[in-house]
């Protein structure tokens, strides 16, 4: 057991770019747990030797997780082991959450390290609204996934983040534009490394971008929240009310239009009783 840290689970978030973005306190975890959980080692080697560790690490992924779990929670009872993964924040569209629920019901303290997220990173890099978002991960690769996937949240009146790579952004950002609309958006990549960049537009514009130039690095696309809906016309109120007039008592019919039309029903009733 490590003395100067309690045993548990550390959930300790890692550069997605800048090794000097790691917070003095992610160093000091890393340096004093008992075992680091990696995604990938020759990742986590380099971050350790930059601020000059040597640290016994397993690996702890999607093809490996169910078997190695165990081992981790019974090392939690006296140990510290630490859970990192290749880039930011520890479950994030990587693995965990299995090994943090697996280790609350065993009893073992967890902790988190927090620090740097693609996600937020980007939402402060894109300039589209981030009083509400939703965090989508990748979008599934085959088409009909995919668009199934974006006619769920197409109603979702909240700015959209999701994760991506090189060779499938071409195609995501075309389904995004046909199954969402084509809002405004925002490609980052490298956040916080030499080449960082950031391009905006509507999502057809940014389709046709990278249409023959897949962009290299880690990728995130945000996307603006759907535009308000149009109000209704007053021959669009009319026409409603006529037919529904057709087959409903006036309060009924009022209350059926102004659901539909998203207008006061109040006012929906005074005009159902003119045109009665």
């Amino acid at each position: 057991m490590n003395a100067n840290l309690a045993p548990g689970l550390y959930i300790v978030a890692t550069p997605i770019g800048n090794l000097s973005d790691l917070s003095p306190h992610a160093a000091d975890v890393l340096s004093k747990a008992d075992m680091i959980a990696v995604e990938d080692s020759r990742v986590t080697a380099k971050l350790l030797a930059h601020i000059g560790v040597r640290k016994s690490m397993t690996p702890y992924h999607d093809h490996n997780a169910d078997k190695v779990r165990p081992d981790l929670i019974a090392r939690m009872a006296g140990e510290a082991v630490a859970l990192v993964s290749d880039a930011g924040t520890p479950l994030i569209s990587d693995p965990g959450f299995k090994l943090v629920r697996d280790a609350r019901a065993a009893g073992r303290a967890v902790h988190t390290v927090a620090g740097p997220c693609a996600a937020i990173a980007a939402l402060t890099l894109a300039g589209l609204p981030t009083d509400r978002f939703l965090f989508m991960g990748f979008l599934p690769a085959k088409a009909g996934a995919r668009a199934s996937a974006l006619a769920e949240i197409a109603a979702v009146r909240a700015t959209l983040v999701f994760y991506e790579s090189g060779p499938r952004l071409h195609a995501a950002l075309a389904a995004m534009a046909e199954g969402l609309g084509d809002r405004e958006a925002a490609v980052s990549r490298e956040i916080s490394k030499k080449f960082e960049e950031t391009v905006t537009g509507t999502l057809s514009e940014l389709a046709a971008r990278y249409a023959d130039a897949p962009p290299k690095g880690e990728i995130v696309v945000v996307v603006g929240p759907p535009g308000e809906p149009e109000a209704a016309s007053e021959a669009d109120l009319d026409a409603a009310l006529k037919g529904a007039l057709e087959r409903l008592s006036v309060s009924r019919a009022a209350a059926e239009v102004s659901k539909a039309l998203g207008l006061p029903r109040r006012d929906v009733y005074e005009r159902a009783l003119q045109l009665k």
